[in-house]
């Protein structure tokens, strides 16, 4: 097979791991950065051309999209499936799991666990909407924040007010959400791929952070998911339609709680810290898929 990774940088580790694991099995690997293919739309006849040449004899694209690139990145996407090439993330879910808001509406339908949590345009109401997630210490997230960035921990009605209305007086939007203070600064990362957890970590924030995620200087360790979380992660990235996946997770006292699901996790933290090959799982995800087709 040609798997395509389509990544902005191939020296990324999860880009050239991806690589290694595609031509470890057998395949060609291919890395093409999504912001320089042209999409040329034309009757009964789809294509990309990167950097001037027609793409042609792909049978699977991987992408890794970062935040930023959403839209022109899940066109790219996009574009292929029209060429009949096989994608490890749909383009719809791709952007579906971008929009922070429209997650939290999916995950909510779908009936797992979540946080408390507010979204409004009307700054007139900041006491009320800080009463509707339990008040002080909460968290404040920007809705296109990534990485965490743009998440803000309030500890007191005077600084959440003052942050909330702060971000609307600049038309930012923002969600308000509860802070579960016993899960003290950590989550869960269960990678899913193709309806199976095939590995979890317990992300740590370093000293005085309360954001555990690697970005921020976190570290991962190897955890045992319980039925609960397991399930909840499942659940979680089937309603999201997003068949690899990072699933963020909190542990509470009512239980595990979703936080979000992420169409491009890193593989670098989960490989460290479960010494699995995760890579490999994508690759033999592709295969199956490519030989068995889903109706």
């Amino acid at each position: 097979m040609h798997i395509v990774v389509l990544s902005r940088n191939a020296k990324l580790y999860s880009t050239s791991r991806l690589v290694e694991a595609i031509e470890d099995d057998g395949h060609i690997a291919t890395v093409l950065d999504h912001l320089k293919c042209d999409i040329i739309s034309e009757q009964d006849n789809p294509c990309i051309l990167y950097r001037g040449t027609k793409v042609t004899g792909v049978d699977a694209v991987i992408p890794r999209i970062g935040s930023s690139v959403t839209f022109y990145g899940s066109a790219v996407v996009r574009q292929f499936e029209m060429m009949k090439v096989f994608s490890t993330v749909e383009s719809q879910a791709l952007v579906r799991s971008r929009d922070k808001l429209r997650s939290l509406q999916i995950l909510a339908r779908s009936g797992v666990g979540m946080p408390k949590t507010v979204f409004t345009n009307d700054s007139t109401e900041v006491r009320k909407i800080i009463e509707l997630v339990g008040g002080p210490p909460l968290i404040v997230k920007l809705l296109e924040g990534t990485q965490g960035v743009g998440v803000i921990l309030a500890p007191t009605y005077q600084a959440a007010e003052s942050i909330i209305q702060a971000f609307h007086s600049m038309e930012t939007r923002v969600i308000v959400q509860e802070y579960i203070e016993e899960a003290k600064g950590e989550d869960i990362r269960a990678f899913v791929v193709d309806g199976k957890v095939v590995g979890a970590m317990k992300r740590k924030g370093k000293e005085g952070e309360f954001r555990s995620n690697l970005h921020r200087g976190g570290s991962g360790t190897l955890i045992e998911l319980s039925a609960e979380e397991r399930k909840t992660a499942l659940i979680a990235a089937e309603a999201m339609g997003v068949s690899v996946a990072g699933v963020d997770l909190l542990q509470s006292r009512r239980g595990p709680l979703a936080l979000e699901v992420n169409s491009s996790p890193g593989l670098q933290g989960i490989e460290a810290a479960t010494g699995k090959n995760i890579a490999g799982e994508i690759v033999e995800f592709i295969k199956c898929s490519i030989n068995s087709p889903r109706s």
